[in-house]
């Protein structure tokens, strides 16, 4: 094996060179996102409904008329019932959905039906 000291590359500028970019263009995604589309208003709105589903279903405080109730499953996978931290129980739920809680108890033999909108809840931190 002989060695080629002597041996001289011309016309071949970079030849094994990288050329680095340091002006960040890998973490560009593409064209800037519109703020104040539909699109993207929609979107923000579908997201806060599913947190506030997220924070009743996964049983957060929340408060109505200054006094503090909790949402509490079956452990069987069911809907459960809500209750409050002074009195205890207070109503069966017998509905979920996006933005609204539908539930019912019996008051003196009389069923009272109780809709809650979670739009309007104030969830303790």
């Amino acid at each position: 094996m002989t060695k080629l000291n002597k041996v001289v590359l011309n016309n071949l500028p970079n030849v094994g060179v990288l050329v680095v970019k340091v002006d960040n263009r890998v973490n560009n995604t593409g064209r800037p996102v519109n703020k104040k589309s539909n699109r993207q208003l929609r979107l923000n709105k579908q997201a806060l409904y599913a947190s506030l589903n997220d924070k009743f279903v996964n049983g957060n405080a929340f408060k109505i008329n200054n006094e503090t109730y909790t949402y509490n499953a079956r452990p069987d996978g069911g809907l459960g019932s809500i209750g409050s931290k002074v009195t205890g129980y207070v109503c069966n739920v017998d509905y979920i959905g996006r933005t609204k809680v539908k539930g019912f108890t019996f008051v003196l033999g009389k069923q009272v039906k109780i809709e809650l909108n979670l739009k309007t809840l104030q969830f303790v931190s």
